[in-house]
């Protein structure tokens, strides 16, 4: 590996430990850090990334975090990529398992992570500004942007997402003929990866179903949940809720809500949550049987996207040349921009409405937007301020 991939690792290290606020917020740090600063890629080439993976099941930070790995060094960098960005998530999650009915019988509160909420909505309204400004470019644009936040705000069905991304990217492509032509767009596909996603499918669940191992079974279902949800983290979360809660019971509510809570004040990937549900749901078997249930639930619910961005990545950038596809990248990140604009205000519901909390969206845009303090900064303050206030 050359110094640059070095570099970018380290860089990805960074984000894993200060990414707060799930993927938009993942997103507008990525904007800060690889493009501002190190210029990896463009803001469009960023942008379309995150709208390609938006489209695809599995969580779309770290899938774009692992495009970005792919077109920098190819596959080995992007699996790096991979695991440098899940293992500080791992780790604390898994340690929370172990630790949070510690926490209840010596009540310690999580209050201190209070003003880390209002922080994260303030970095994914600074998102929605920058991706706009950036990619809106037409009327049409204007238009279709308002209506996928509208559509996006009201409408939270995971199939929602990929929906819009596909209809906003059919009005554009239209206008494919405004395109010039391009000579040399052979398309090759490696079909690998993909065969690959359908084995490991197929083999967990035979698998699982003989031996009626807890581990093959949790691995088998973080898979599953992993292929079929759309939309990141919070779509995710009802989803293990009604299946490891009130399903399996292997978790009881006040754990399960008591490690969500945890995970708002942690940084990385928001489908970090289901180490912590794999360990809790093998507590039984020791300490030996958490982390071998907190492997299974990174593992499974990490590795269907991943197959995915690996399958198309490879052909994206020829895929991007033929006329219709490249037109239809305008409504793609039009309506990517309106999911950002719908998911800062959706955001903002948990948070309890105050001036104060306000106060700290606001003032996180404006740190972001007029001066250079690292995010990295602004959330530590925000951690130390919830400590002593």
């Amino acid at each position: 590996m050359s110094l640059r991939h070095y570099i970018f690792l380290k860089d990805v290290l960074v984000l894993a430990l200060t990414a707060f606020g799930g993927p938009q917020a993942h997103v507008a740090m990525m904007f800060k850090l690889l493009v501002d600063k190190r210029r990896y890629l463009t803001e469009k080439e960023l942008i379309e990334l995150n709208a390609l993976c938006q489209i695809l099941p599995g969580p779309s930070s770290t899938q774009t975090l692992t495009a970005i790995g792919f077109r920098l060094g190819g596959p080995n960098l992007a699996y790096l990529t991979l695991l440098v960005w899940v293992t500080p998530a791992f780790i604390f999650m898994t340690l929370a398992a172990i630790t949070v009915s510690i926490l209840q019988q010596n009540h310690i509160s999580l209050h201190f992570a209070r003003y880390i909420q209002p922080m994260a909505v303030g970095f994914v309204a600074m998102a929605a500004y920058k991706i706009s400004s950036k990619v809106i470019e037409s009327k049409t644009g204007v238009v279709l942007m308002v209506i996928s936040a509208i559509l996006s705000y009201f409408f939270r069905s995971p199939w929602v997402f990929p929906a819009l991304l596909l209809s906003g990217g059919a009005v554009t492509a239209i206008k494919f003929k405004k395109h010039p032509l391009e000579a040399n767009k052979k398309l090759r596909i490696d079909w690998s990866n993909f065969i690959l996603f359908g084995l490991v499918l197929v083999a967990a669940a035979v698998l699982g179903s003989i031996t009626k191992w807890r581990g093959l079974l949790l691995f088998e279902n973080f898979y599953r949940n992993g292929t079929l949800v759309f939309g990141g983290g919070q779509v995710l979360i009802p989803l293990l809720y009604t299946e490891f809660v009130e399903f399996k019971k292997y978790l009881s509510s006040e754990e399960f809500l008591s490690g969500y809570a945890l995970l708002q004040a942690l940084p990385g990937p928001v489908f970090a949550f289901t180490p912590y549900i794999g360990a809790l749901a093998m507590r039984h078997y020791g300490i030996g049987g958490q982390i071998i249930g907190s492997l299974a639930g990174t593992a499974g619910i990490f590795l269907p996207g991943t197959f995915l961005i690996f399958f198309v990545i490879r052909f994206w950038d020829e895929l991007k040349k033929y006329r219709v596809v490249k037109a239809s990248l305008e409504g793609i990140n039009a309506v990517s921009s309106g999911m950002v604009c719908a998911a800062a205000i959706l955001l903002y519901h948990p948070v309890e409405s105050s001036f104060l909390n306000f106060g700290i969206v606001i003032a996180t845009f404006c740190l972001l937007q007029w001066t250079r303090i690292p995010a990295p900064f602004i959330i530590i303050f925000g951690l130390l301020l919830g400590f002593v206030l």
